[in-house]
């Protein structure tokens, strides 16, 4: 299973930049086949598309980078497992 798993993080990290490219393109190829009426609307819907989809790409790359990595080889089965980075405070 965890060599699935890395697999499938080369697979994360080769589709996020493909599919950043592809979108980019076809802004590029809808905003120029456009008319000059409706440019503007065109060009402003597919900025607005490539501001959604370039923080969810960026967060699939990081994703695939981990899984990669082999940091969810052994997930916590319930709240025991899970450690903590910082102490607590006295109080």
């Amino acid at each position: 299973m965890n060599n699935i798993k890395k697999a499938l993080g080369i697979v994360w990290m080769t589709l996020a930049p493909i599919v950043m490219i592809w979108l980019v393109m076809q802004a590029v190829s809808k905003i120029n086949a456009a008319s000059a009426a409706t440019r503007s609307n065109v060009m402003l819907q597919w900025v607005i598309i490539l501001i959604v989809f370039a923080p969810i790409l960026l967060g699939l790359l990081i994703f695939g980078f981990y899984a990669l990595k082999g940091e969810y080889a052994h997930l916590p089965e319930d709240s025991k497992e899970v450690e903590s980075d910082y102490e607590e405070a006295p109080l």
